[in-house]
């Protein structure tokens, strides 16, 4: 098969003067890990999302970023998390992981992302938090989330791995709640190599474990020491919150990566700009075909990390569009984020019942576009007369 446009797995590429950061910092930086350049990204990210100064912090990656907020959730036996059924599983097994059962929430069909109502009717008595997924890079309706979850005592959770500098009322995804997760992954409209994340924290003490838990408990001696090798460089400690100890992680981000996501924090408007602007000209020159229905948000809500379609006709008719799409075309659409609820993972663990019928009628009947930020305008525009084409022969 010869593919005309493929489904990357590579979001942007870096320019020049990304490339001479990411050199500088290989040959200068000492050490190679926690020092100036995760000071800077941290800061510089802080400053970007208009949150306090000291309540964000480099992670390995999203997922780590996702454990680390686990774990300071404190969970109990028998406690629970809302967790949107339609989303990557990244965003859920790290709370399974620290002892949650989930708790699956419905979407709405036409934005994707739950909302306050959704949420709502999954909150038991046992529900410890909530966690808001900003699929596909949309923003959910965080201040009516975020609302009901003070309403109801329990901890709100962003998951902004997908949306970063997306916004709603002037603030950004992730800064809503009471924690906010972001991932620098290949696929993201920032990435930092491949690999890398980001935690933001609300609450003062959590942000004074952070640095502890995130680096194999690392911390100061509560005592002056007369000669600086003794005991030793540092102690290691449990980090404890609220009275209880938490055990430490090495999820630290290196300071390549963290010059590269300081230096991309300047084009990452840029980026989301011309993704939304591209993917509404794809979506208003499709206008003519209502059976594939598209989320159009004209507003810097929806940075359009990727773009994604239903079709109303039902899956038979998304099968054919993407086989012919595939077979004759040489465009490799893909299917994602089964509700996670069908997986065995989720089975096994007792985890598998849901009632979420816009997650499994979205699912069942979606399509994702290629739409990396490099992709060329004639590859753009040959995708678009494509999607044409075959729509018309599957009428």
């Amino acid at each position: 098969m010869d593919i005309k446009v493929n489904f990357s797995g590579r979001a942007i590429r870096y320019t020049e003067d990304e490339i001479a950061v990411v050199v500088e910092a290989m040959r200068n930086a000492d050490p190679l890990t926690q020092s100036r350049h995760m000071q800077e990204f941290e800061s510089k990210f802080a400053r970007y999302q208009g949150v306090a100064q000291g309540s964000c912090f480099t992670a390995m990656n999203g997922a780590s970023a996702l454990e680390m907020s686990a774990q300071l959730c404190l969970f109990k036996p028998g406690d629970e998390v809302v967790m949107p059924s339609h989303t990557f599983t990244a965003s859920a097994y790290p709370y399974v992981k620290k002892g949650a059962v989930m708790a699956w929430a419905d979407i709405d069909l036409h934005t994707r992302v739950v909302t306050a109502e959704t949420v709502e009717r999954a909150i038991t008595p046992r529900t410890r938090a909530v966690v808001v997924v900003h699929l596909y890079g949309y923003v959910a309706d965080m201040p009516a989330i975020a609302e009901l979850c003070k309403e109801k005592g329990i901890l709100c959770i962003e998951d902004a791995a997908q949306s970063i500098g997306s916004e709603l009322d002037g603030r950004k995804a992730g800064s809503f709640g009471d924690m906010g997760t972001f991932s620098f992954h290949s696929h993201k409209n920032l990435t930092t190599l491949g690999e890398g994340g980001m935690l933001y924290l609300r609450d003062p003490e959590m942000q004074a474990i952070l640095p502890a838990l995130r680096h194999n408990g690392h911390c100061a001696y509560d005592f002056e020491r007369p000669d600086y090798w003794k005991p030793a460089m540092g102690n290691v400690d449990m980090p404890m919150l609220r009275g209880e100890m938490l055990m430490p992680n090495n999820y630290s981000l290196g300071e390549v990566e963290c010059a590269l996501g300081a230096k991309l924090l300047d084009r990452i408007d840029q980026i989301n700009a011309e993704k939304r602007r591209r993917a509404l000209r794809f979506i208003d020159a499709l206008s003519d075909f209502p059976e594939l229905e598209f989320h159009r948000e004209d507003s810097p809500r929806h940075n359009y990390h990727l773009l994604a379609a239903r079709f109303v006709t039902g899956p038979e008719q998304r099968d054919r569009f993407m086989r012919a799409m595939y077979n004759e075309k040489g465009v490799k659409c893909v299917v994602q984020y089964i509700p996670l609820n069908r997986y065995d993972f989720y089975k096994r663990l007792g985890m598998g019942e849901a009632h979420c019928p816009n997650a499994d009628a979205f699912f069942d009947s979606m399509v994702s576009f290629p739409f990396q930020h490099w992709l060329s305008e004639e590859e753009f525009d040959y995708m678009l007369e494509a999607t044409r084409d075959v729509l018309k022969k599957i009428r």
